[in-house]
């Protein structure tokens, strides 16, 4: 993986934020008023289709740069923020619609997330709580989909490791499960898909005190768009985009290994590890190429996602394709 010093780049030096909310701005603004049909607002469907980026968030204070971030250029901010899986909202042939209906029914204050199961600390941390005395850093990760298509996320959080130490695990903790807000009431898409909700998953405990994975609260210096996994989602980079899961409100250690909502949907698919591997296809597709949003030509899946320096001991003996 390439790292770049953390003196070599900073918060808004990656992408002039401007420079994507001001291009083209005369064809947004034409389009925008055909669409609303001489109307002042627009839907965000209607925004959508118009090119117009997600609303933007309060700016985050005291950003550090990180020596873990990766040298690509990350994915545009409207992209990021219209292009989403985030399944009690929508299914696979509707990404944007998250960016339409997350910002309106996704409640993200006051919040809280349970921490329960193996550790000496069990209860409920306000957020405010969670995030208190940790360093915010900007982390440019891969972002790999198992559906085959990339991004490049300049994501703000800080090591999921700092909050598991404060939980203090006991040594029976084993694994680390997570859960997804639900409401069906304001997520009443998510009727439409079989799941067994609410959304789960879970990583093992080295994999989860691994520098590397994170809990984001930002991207772009910015506070998670709802549509994102707003206001705490995961971040492990080294697997695909469903590990990482959005809008937690529970943490579960436990000493057997937990099962994620995709696994029990379809365990044959959709493995605990789920490992960005290019040599195991789907189901469905080959993982041997990916296509990052934005480019036109496919490129080649990394190993790990490109991660393997890091990460690949934790899984040393271990048969990727059995284990996948």
């Amino acid at each position: 993986m390439l790292i770049r010093r953390a003196q070599a780049i900073s918060t808004f030096e990656i992408t002039d934020r401007r420079v994507y909310l001001n291009r083209r701005e005369f064809f947004r603004n034409a389009t925008a008023a055909a669409l609303a049909g001489g109307t002042a607002m627009l839907g965000a469907r209607a925004a959508f289709a118009a090119g117009l980026p997600a609303v933007h968030g309060p700016k985050l204070d005291g950003v550090q740069k990180s020596r873990y971030s990766i040298t690509d250029p990350p994915t545009p901010w409207d992209k990021i923020t219209s292009y989403n899986n985030f399944y009690e909202f929508a299914g696979n042939d509707d990404k944007d619609v998250p960016s339409e209906l997350a910002p309106q029914n996704l409640i993200t204050k006051p919040w809280s997330i349970a921490i329960e199961g193996e550790c000496a600390k069990p209860r409920d941390y306000p957020l405010e709580e969670v995030l208190a005395g940790q360093t915010l850093e900007e982390r440019i990760y891969r972002h790999r989909c198992v559906e085959g298509w990339s991004m490049v996320i300049p994501w703000v959080g800080f090591p999921l490791a700092n909050l598991i130490k404060k939980c203090q695990p006991t040594s029976a903790a084993n694994f680390v499960a997570f859960e997804s807000h639900y409401d069906p009431r304001r997520m009443p898409r998510s009727l439409r898909l079989q799941f067994d909700w609410p959304y789960t998953e879970g990583l093992r405990m080295d994999e989860a005190m691994h520098p590397l994975a994170i809990l984001a609260v930002g991207l772009y210096g910015e506070a998670l768009p709802h549509q994102d996994g707003a206001p705490i989602r995961l971040v492990v980079p080294w697997k695909y985009g469903f590990k990482s899961i959005k809008s937690i409100v529970r943490i579960t250690f436990s000493e057997r290994r937990p099962v994620g909502t995709y696994q029990a949907a379809e365990p044959r698919s959709y493995g605990f590890y789920a490992n960005v591997n290019p040599n195991v296809d789907h189901r469905r597709w080959s993982q041997a190429t990916e296509r990052r949003l934005g480019e036109f030509f496919k490129r080649k899946t990394l190993m790990f996602n490109g991660y393997g320096d890091e990460v690949a001991k934790m899984y040393a003996g271990m048969d990727l394709k059995q284990y996948y």
